[in-house]
Formats: structure tokens, sequence, C-alpha cells
């Protein structure tokens, strides 16, 4: 359970407390308890540890680990009586977010693809509720000129467009939408523009005058 370790991290025990305090004793107290022969056998190098406050997060790259890892947190706790609530959970690529380890990963492509558009939804969300686009397009063009002429037309076309010297933003409200607008950049950009997307969080884009 040493900081930098690299492991992959699919699996996560989340072990809070009430302070601040009692995170960092229980820290120590893992610590010291991982040195015990037994219990490096049992998790060798298959957990990592983070902090951040009076939480505590392990992570593993197997169920078997984790739970492994779960079951040395609880027997620290009783031996140092200190009380946390533990919780286990799984990383879920499509989502790209942890989920109880009890929601089973998508098996079928349907049932990958319904997780896809959760995730699509729930970007759209967050953007909207901030006001903000949280995905951008980014144009790089060859020259102030061909930037400013670029924006003027997409401007035309009714894209709202930021431009920077050379470059030009165009906001998106999640991954996908952002994908389908770069292409359509891509197809309207002058030869040798570079277009790319990005996520930008808390990036707010609105129409603006292309020679500004």
């Amino acid at each position: 359970m040493v900081d930098d370790w690299v492991v992959a991290d699919d699996w996560r025990v989340t072990v809070r407390f009430r302070a601040d305090a009692d995170a960092q004793q229980a820290v120590q107290s893992f610590r010291k308890h991982e040195l015990q022969d037994d219990v490096r056998r049992q998790l060798g190098h298959r957990v990592a540890m983070s902090v951040d406050g009076p939480t505590v997060f392990l992570y593993a790259g197997t169920e078997d680990a984790a739970r492994e890892a779960e079951r040395v947190v609880r027997e620290v706790l009783a031996q140092q009586q200190l009380s946390a609530e533990l919780t286990l959970a799984r990383w879920h690529p499509l989502e790209e977010e942890w989920e109880d380890a009890s929601v089973p990963m998508p098996d079928t492509a349907e049932q990958r693809a319904a997780e896809h558009r959760h995730l699509m939804d729930a970007e759209t969300q967050e953007s909207l509720a901030a006001g903000q686009a949280g995905w951008e397009v980014r144009v790089e063009l060859r020259s102030h000129r061909q930037a400013v002429e670029f924006a003027e037309r997409l401007q035309a076309e009714g894209r709202p467009v930021i431009r920077r010297w050379k470059y030009l933003l165009l906001g998106a409200n999640n991954e996908d939408d952002a994908s389908a607008l770069a292409e359509a950049i891509r197809q309207e950009s002058p030869a040798k523009a570079s277009v790319h997307t990005e996520a930008v969080p808390f990036v707010q884009f609105a129409a603006s005058n292309p020679g500004t």
C-alpha cells in the first residue's frame, strides 16, 4: 500500500473517516501493518493507497486484491478502535466513473452502447447545468489571416466560434458531439489546418467577433 506504486486501478476501496486525524492515524497503521510478512505475501505490490482529507483510497487491479485489502483495513480499524465507512467500487471505462462493485460490467454490444449513451447524456447535462461547454474543438490555422477568414465563414454558418490569433475554438456538450463537430470542421477547413478535440471543463463558449 505504498502511494507511488504503479498498478491497475480497476478496483477501489474507499475508507471514509469522520476527521482528517483519524485518516492519518489509519494510514500510519496500514503502513505498519503491511510490513508484516503475512500481509506482504497476501497483498504484494497489488494495492496502492492515496489520501484526501478524511478519505483513504486503496486501488487494486483485481477484485480478489481489493477484497483482501478491504479485509486488512477492517482488521486494522478494529485494532485501532477507529470507525469508518467502507465501500468497494469498480471502474466502468465506458461511463468513466466508479460504480458499486455489485453493478455488473456491460457484456453485450447493446449494454455497452447504453452505457456510452448514459455517459454522453451525463456530459451534456453537466455542460448545460454549468452553462459551459465541457468539450472543445481546437483548430490551428497556418496564418492569422486564414484564421480570421475561416472564423468569419463559420460564424456565417451560425457556428459560435472564439478566435485567438491563428487558433479557433468551438464548444460541444459531450465527446460525441465534439467528434462530430471536429469531422465537419475538417471537411471545411483550409489545407493543412490542425483540428483536434479535448475535454475542457468550465470553459464557456460564446459567439465572438472574428476581428478581435
